[in-house]
C-alpha cells in the first residue's frame, strides 16, 4: 500500500536540506500529481494564491529563480528589471536539472544544486501558510511566506504581471 512506498531521493533531499536550515519538511504526496497550480490548490484544498510556482528564467544569461504566486502571472519585464539585467528568457528542462538538481514542476525552494538567485512575489506573504514544491511532481510541502523567503534567500519584489 501507500505507506510502503520508498520516499522518492528528491524529496529526501529536500528533507535534508529543510532540516540542515531548521525547517522540518513534511511531503504530502498526491499521485495524480500537482502540475499546475491549480491542480495543487485542488488536491491539498488550499487557494490557488497560496501554491508557490517555482519559475526558472535567464537574465542576461544568468539562471535565476522567481517564486510566484499560484494566481498570477510572472511578468518577465519585472524579473528582469529586480536581476538588474534587461532581457529574461525561459530556459530548458535540461538547464534547469542542471541549475537546481530538479525537474520543471518539481524545483523546491532551497537544497538546489547551485547557489541562484531568488526572487518572490509580495502576493504569496498575505498567506499564514503557502505550498511548495517538494523535489518531484507529485510531492509538496507547506511552509510559512517568511520561511519560504529566510530558506531561499530571496529578495521580495513586484513580479506579477498587472
Amino acid at each position: 500500500g501507500p505507506m510502503t512506498d520508498a520516499v522518492h531521493r528528491n524529496v529526501s533531499r529536500v528533507v535534508e536540506a529543510g532540516a540542515a536550515i531548521g525547517l522540518d519538511v513534511v511531503p504530502v504526496r498526491f499521485p495524480e500529481g500537482t502540475k499546475t497550480a491549480v491542480e495543487a490548490a485542488n488536491a491539498i484544498g488550499c487557494d490557488v494564491g497560496q501554491i508557490v510556482k517555482s519559475l526558472i528564467f535567464a537574465v542576461d544569461g544568468e539562471v535565476v529563480l522567481a517564486y510566484v504566486s499560484g494566481a498570477n502571472q510572472l511578468d518577465e519585464s519585472k524579473l528582469a528589471l529586480a536581476a538588474g539585467g534587461s532581457t529574461c528568457s525561459r530556459v530548458d528542462a535540461d538547464t534547469v536539472r542542471a541549475a537546481t538538481g530538479f525537474p520543471i514542476g518539481g524545483v523546491p525552494p532551497f537544497g538546489h544544486d547551485s547557489a541562484l538567485r531568488v526572487f518572490v512575489d509580495p502576493d504569496l506573504m498575505g498567506y499564514d501558510v503557502v505550498w511548495a514544491a517538494a523535489g518531484t511532481w507529485h510531492d509538496v510541502f507547506s511552509l510559512t511566506p517568511q520561511q519560504l523567503v529566510s530558506a531561499s534567500n530571496g529578495l521580495i519584489v513586484e513580479l506579477a504581471r498587472t
